[in-house]
């Protein structure tokens, strides 16, 4: 099984954020995915769509997904506003409580998309009422693939870490039951190519779009520094025994040549 791991778009309404236009860089990803990677099954996007959360964002933003030859499925992050979201999207799956959540089951097993935006502010929170949805579709037997936008862990930027989801330890405990069937845990939020374990599990973060939060341990938490390393996506591949992430520069333009 095949599918994309999309992340931080951050599409504006009109003009550019940071010198560059998100919409364009979306637009370019799009065209990858369509002329590379149509085989996949489809595309999931763990939030931040756009950055301000405005109308003309979200229009922009559904003006270029929808060229996609896949489905895709959405997810919110702290930059998205879901009411305007939800404008854009009306048929995006939300939860009992109206959570942006669903579940997708799949040959390969259970897809869980889970909501990890807060009420206020950028860092990440899930309640007790998320954490009930989150142990009743953890109840179904098989293998299990988690989608979130903020990490519920530590990367070692200090201004990332301020702002990743503050209840971790409430959501550790709903899964860590199920630690052995979790494969894999995907999520944004960084713009960083990042991989490894938390407690049993293994996980990975894609690149961002339009900019990224550059490599800097030793910053202090009240300052994120950014860059503009090239944008990336994830091409991720399923088997029977084994987890695949390849990182994607679609914008690269180095030459190719045969080794």
């Amino acid at each position: 099984m095949k599918f994309i791991h999309l992340t931080d778009t951050h599409v504006v309404g009109s003009g550019l954020l940071y010198g560059q236009d998100p919409a364009e860089r979306l637009a370019e990803a799009v065209t990858s995915i369509n002329a590379e990677h149509s085989d996949a099954e489809f595309v999931i996007v763990t939030g931040d769509m756009t950055h301000w959360g405005d109308a003309d964002a979200y229009a922009r933003f559904a003006n270029e997904i929808t060229k996609l030859k896949i489905p895709f499925d959405l997810m919110v992050g702290n930059h998205d506003d879901t009411p305007a979201l939800m404008h854009a999207f009306p048929d995006l799956p939300r939860d009992e409580n109206g959570f942006v959540q669903q579940v997708i089951d799949t040959a390969r097993g259970r897809f869980l998309l889970l909501d990890t935006k807060a009420p206020e502010g950028h860092a990440g929170a899930y309640c007790d009422k998320r954490c009930d949805w989150l142990a009743r579709q953890l109840e179904a037997l098989g293998a299990v693939f988690l989608f979130m936008h903020h990490p519920p862990f530590e990367v070692g930027i200090k201004s990332m870490d301020a702002i990743m989801m503050h209840d971790a330890e409430a959501f550790h405990e709903v899964i860590s039951p199920h630690t052995s069937r979790i494969r894999h845990l995907f999520f944004g939020h960084v713009h960083r190519a990042i991989w490894g374990t938390w407690r049993g599990i293994s996980y990975s973060c894609m690149r961002g779009l339009n900019h990224q939060v550059a490599l800097d341990l030793d910053a202090p938490a009240e300052r994120i520094n950014g860059n503009f390393e090239p944008p990336a996506y994830g091409v991720v591949l399923l088997g029977d025994d084994q987890v695949t992430v390849h990182l994607h520069d679609f914008a690269d333009r180095s030459q190719s040549f045969l080794l």
